[in-house]
């Protein structure tokens, strides 16, 4: 399936044990993540009534279900510790840490933030909500928001910057003034501009950083392109009569990733960055969406609250430090010296 290049480039990557192991934290802390409602929840994974099993932490049920009076769903701390019912034999099961991102325990002594106790093992931010939930919650939020530029990034960059380089012309000279023109777009100006008339939301602003994000690497692949297009095998396939767009995306295209690979943790990087400091200016998602910007706003304005500005900056630092040492192993193993040492 993968070509011997490919293969050897792989066991270069993994013999570089801090990008091996960066790699394999990383991913493997999204991926529980990505089931944060089950690790982080004020709704049981089960509960037992009369008998009968629910699963709250999947399914809405309303407290009428368990002796209670109204059709809205009921508040599963406050019912956990319910006389009647208790006295109907009714018991559940939360999650390892039992407060939703959203869920504020106002029954705490003193005003919030309160700090880290028995009960909040990261304390609460100001408006007594778990900040290790919303921890929990925010890397997720990063994660798939720097995912998907990411991508985005990587899809327009290719066609684009691919286009670009290998009909060159007046397509080539065109695009590169477009794309000067766009880049010199204020980026936190249109921001502003769109969050203003549409409202404050993930696909919008996944939208904006990705018509931004593209153009770096569209400069790579430009480049590679109008390198790989003069290239023996690729006027070999011309005189064949292969059709152009068969040998954009199968001749060329494979032989320019190498740029696009390379680059791509660094793009997670940027995206991690850009959304954190986005929310940290007011200017990201809207509230109450759990968000590590806004945990840092919250530590700028809660100087006597440290553990809020702690906690969240060795987060970002340990994921962004994880990313890096994915792009450096990635670039090292990719890098054409080695491939040429290896022949």
């Amino acid at each position: 399936m993968f070509s011997e290049l490919t293969r050897e480039r792989f066991a270069r990557f993994r013999g570089i044990r801090r990008a091996w192991w960066s790699l394999l934290i990383l991913t493997t802390a999204f991926v529980l993540s990505l089931f944060s409602e089950f690790l982080a929840n004020d709704k049981p994974l089960l509960l037992r009534y009369q008998g009968t099993s629910y699963f709250p932490v999947v399914r809405f049920y309303p407290e009428s279900r368990f002796g209670l009076s109204h059709a809205t769903e009921p508040d599963y701390i406050a019912l956990k510790q319910d006389s009647s019912f208790k006295a109907a034999g009714g018991w559940m099961v939360f999650p390892i840490i039992p407060w939703g991102p959203y869920r504020a325990n106002l029954e705490l002594a003193g005003n919030p933030p309160n700090p880290p106790s028995r009960t909040h093992w990261l304390g609460t931010d100001n408006t007594a909500r778990d900040v290790l939930s919303r921890l929990l919650y925010g890397f997720r939020l990063c994660m798939a928001f720097a995912l998907v530029i990411s991508l985005l990034a990587a899809v327009f960059g290719i066609l684009i910057g691919g286009l670009q380089g290998y009909l060159g012309g007046i397509t080539d000279l065109l695009g590169q003034r477009l794309i000067e023109i766009w880049s010199a777009l204020p980026f936190l100006y249109v921001v502003i501009l769109l969050g203003a008339i549409y409202g404050r939301s993930f696909v919008l602003l996944v939208f904006v950083v990705a018509i931004f994000e593209w153009i770096g690497l569209s400069y790579y692949l430009r480049g590679e392109f109008y390198r790989l297009k003069n290239l023996p095998y690729v006027k070999a396939a011309r005189a064949l009569g292969i059709p152009e767009w068969r040998i954009f995306f199968r001749h060329v295209l494979p032989n320019a990733l190498t740029p696009v690979v390379t680059i791509l943790p660094f793009t997670l990087v940027a995206g991690i960055s850009t959304l954190t400091s986005l929310d940290f200016l007011g200017f990201g998602l809207q509230p109450p969406a759990p968000s590590w910007g806004e945990l840092l706003r919250q530590g700028l304005d809660n100087l006597q609250a440290p553990w809020l500005a702690l906690t969240t900056t060795i987060a970002l630092f340990i994921t962004l430090m994880l990313a890096i040492f994915i792009g450096e192993g990635v670039r090292e193993a990719f890098d054409p010296k080695a491939d040429a040492r290896v022949e």
